[in-house]
């Protein structure tokens, strides 16, 4: 049940990038900096991140892992403005892709993550609780931003 609401919230996000322009991918339509196509690169690292990184043990993939960070926080989210939808689509789809089959490899939901804080392990079944929450205000936002874009509201 947690794999598939999961999965539902993934494919909400898609939607809502789907059919848009480039331009209109990198639109603002609030006071935010925040846009669509960043929203579907930033959930295409956090997946990797707790799938791949934290639960997994996993070195850090590219691009994550040669990013630099420190001089910008919101890389992956700064590097989604030159990026079309299918280009987005297809490393989100790889990452989610990745993710399911780190889930599917699991023992059971209570299965500790090998990486991460060592003196902090969380479950899988943590990691998908916080990923439906991540993906719920996520894709609340991407309604908003849509709806702004061109009218297009639903799930």
């Amino acid at each position: 049940m947690l794999c598939a609401f999961v999965d539902f919230y993934r494919s909400v996000l898609i939607r809502k990038a789907d059919g848009l322009t480039a331009d209109e991918l990198q639109r603002t339509v609030t006071t935010s900096s925040l846009t669509i196509g960043a929203l579907v690169r930033h959930m295409t690292m956090v997946e990797d991140y707790w799938f791949n990184d934290t639960f997994a043990g996993l070195p850090e993939r590219e691009p994550w892992a040669s990013a630099d960070w420190e001089d910008d926080p919101d890389w992956e989210m700064t590097t989604a403005g030159g990026m079309s939808f299918g280009e987005l689509r297809d490393e989100f789809d790889a990452a989610c892709q990745r993710s399911r089959e780190h889930v599917q490899s699991a023992s059971s939901l209570d299965q500790l993550a090998v990486g991460g804080d060592p003196d902090d392990r969380c479950t899988l079944r943590w990691i998908l609780i916080h990923m439906l929450e991540e993906y719920a205000r996520h894709c609340g936002h991407a309604d908003i931003f849509r709806q702004g874009i061109d009218g297009r509201t639903g799930d």
